[in-house]
Parts: structure tokens; C-alpha cells; sequence
């Protein structure tokens, strides 16, 4: 399989970098840097309205804390096996989220998007929409979403499935086929499997470094990108999004490009991060953990190993290393 050419950007929970993610301003801005797609993770409100939220706990991301009238909704949970205590947003109708604003979640390697705490709301996935496709028009380029179902198991557990109202929601707006604009993604295996026989969208199959998926479908992320693991992915699924450290074996190329592609898989590796505590350690710039380190080379090394895209923080850097190994500018 021949790699996809150009390669896609996908902005990272929008241009997080520069705004509070996942905000209307964070997914804006990432598509006026040239993104190709913009990526909500969804949660669904007790009122099943899916919004975009990293987690489903919402202290680090909104000011949640600050509003008195919501300190009872404070309360521990068990998620995938771990418990938290938190704010939860199935605790909260979409108008109690409404009345909410974002913040920073990183403040301290970012403290220039501080400064936008408390100016944005939470948005829905109806909102994303209409801003993919209002920009698109805008734009004259089509603007895909990429949305990432989190902790499908847990919401199905708790009475709040999120796939079918997805892939509903999705249909509505004339988005139900393989050419369409959007990427379905999950670290789980038995939902996409779920998904494919359900709807014709793209699939990709999310593996972190460690670990192994919430819903027990794997031993281990490492056993599903083995030759023989990555066939049984590209039965359900069109391709993988790994960690982006499962693209290198010390500073040799892994075999994972080559053998997901002969798989007939395509590869999106996350997260692509410009501060230096994120980027490997050959592209890091002096030893501050919040100084940029040469993201744009960082992207440069996996586009040289044949990545169909790659999610990014920072989707400025990402389109210009992109089109910079294109035009042989580098």
C-alpha cells in the first residue's frame, strides 16, 4: 500500500496548543492554520447530547469548581478501573455544561493560552459540524472531523451508549460513506467492530505504548500491532492510530509503517507536541520542559517512514513540515 499523499493533519483536539482544547476557537483556529481535520473526543451530557471534552471529569478543563451551585455533583466514580473524583459531565444536563467555560488544561507549559480562560463554551458535536462544514464553504477545502468515542464500555454501562447516536448524528449530515470527511477512533476494539457493521465511515483503531484495551478485546496493545494483530484490525478497521514512540526502536524506524501498510491499514500516529517534555529526546531544544523543542523535525522523521497523517498540537507546525517534505523545502 502506497502511502497517502499528502499525508493528513489532524489538528489535535483543535490547535491546542495556542487555544484551550477542545473549544469552537481551538477547532477555528487549527482549520484557518491549514488543518485537514479537526478532532472532538465525545462524551455524552445526562441528557445524551454528545460534547467534546478530553475525559468525561471536567475540573481540569472547565471552571467547574468555581460554580457553588455544582459542588454536590462532586463525587467518585470508577472508570475502565480506575477511580476518580471529579465532575462528571453524564452528571450534567447540556444546559447545566452550558453555563460552564473552559479553561487551560496544561497552564503551566502553556501559560499563553491562560489568558483565554473562561471566554469559551463547551461545544457539541452538532456545533463541530456545522463549523466543518461553514468553513469548508469559507475555505474552498473540504474540513473533515475526526471524533474519538471515550470510554464507549463505561457510558454503554451507565445507560449512556454513545455509537449509535454517533453514527446518527453523523448521518444527519449526509455523512455515511467511506469517501466521507470523518474518521471514527477509539483505543476500544469491540465498538469499532460495533461500528463496522453499522455504518460505512472510516475506522481507525487507537494503541497506546502500554496497556491494553478497557474492554478486554486484546491482551495487549503491543500483541495487536504484530503482523498477525494488524490483520485482524483490517478486518473492521481502515487503519491504526498508534502511540508515536511505536514508530521508532531507539532511533531506528520500527517495522509498524511498513507492516500496518502491508496489512492494508493506513497510520495516523499521536501526538505531535511541540513543547520539550513531549517531543523525543533528538529534537528537544535545551532542557526547559515547556521550551519548544523542533516539532517540525520530530514530524519530518515519521513522515519520512511513510505516515498517511498524524494528530498534532499544533497544526501550523504540522502543515508546514508536511508541505515542506513535498516541495523538497526543507
Amino acid at each position: 500500500m502506497e502511502p497517502t499523499h499528502p499525508p493528513i493533519v489532524i489538528a489535535h483536539r483543535g490547535a491546542s496548543g495556542s487555544r484551550p482544547e477542545h473549544t469552537l476557537a481551538a477547532y477555528d483556529l487549527a482549520i484557518d492554520q491549514g488543518a485537514d481535520f479537526i478532532e472532538p473526543d465525545l462524551v455524552p451530557t445526562r441528557d445524551d447530547i454528545l460534547v467534546a471534552r478530553h475525559e468525561n471529569a471536567i475540573s481540569e478543563t472547565t471552571d467547574v469548581a468555581q460554580h457553588p451551585e455544582f459542588a454536590g455533583r462532586r463525587t467518585t466514580k470508577t472508570i475502565d478501573g480506575r477511580a476518580q473524583t471529579d465532575w462528571f459531565v453524564e452528571d450534567f444536563t447540556l444546559a447545566e455544561l452550558k453555563t460552564l467555560r473552559a479553561k487551560e488544561r496544561l497552564p503551566k507549559l502553556r501559560p499563553g493560552n491562560v489568558a483565554y480562560d473562561g471566554r469559551f463554551a463547551i461545544p457539541t458535536l452538532a456545533e463541530i459540524i456545522a463549523l466543518a462544514k461553514r468553513r469548508s464553504k469559507d475555505t474552498g477545502r473540504t474540513i473533515g472531523i475526526y471524533p474519538e468515542t471515550k470510554h464507549p464500555t463505561y457510558f454503554a454501562s451507565i445507560g449512556h451508549p454513545t455509537d449509535l447516536p454517533l453514527v446518527a448524528q453523523l448521518q444527519a449530515a449526509g455523512w455515511d460513506s467511506e469517501t466521507a470527511p470523518v474518521f471514527i477512533q477509539s483505543f476500544e476494539v469491540a465498538n469499532l467492530k460495533r461500528l463496522h457493521e453499522v455504518t460505512k465511515i472510516r475506522l481507525i483503531q487507537l494503541t497506546a505504548g502500554q496497556g491494553a484495551p478497557a474492554d478486554g478485546a486484546a491482551p495487549s496493545y503491543a500483541a495487536m500491532l504484530t503482523p498477525d494483530g494488524l490483520r485482524q484490525i483490517a478486518a473492521y478497521a481502515y487503519g491504526i492510530g498508534p502511540d508515536k514512540a511505536q514508530l521508532w526502536t531507539g532511533d531506528a524506524a520500527s517495522p509498524l509503517v511498513a507492516d500496518a501498510h502491508a496489512a492494508g491499514l493506513r497510520v495516523h500516529p499521536w501526538t505531535y507536541r511541540a513543547e520539550n517534555v513531549f517531543v523525543r529526546e533528538p529534537f528537544r531544544r535545551g532542557t526547559e520542559p515547556a521550551a519548544h523543542g523542533d516539532v517540525e523535525a520530530e514530524i519530518t522523521a515519521a513522515l519520512s517512514q511513510g505516515i498517511d497523517g498524524f494528530f498534532t498540537d499544533f497544526p501550523l507546525q504540522g502543515v508546514e513540515a508536511r508541505n515542506a517534505l513535498r516541495t523538497g523545502a526543507k
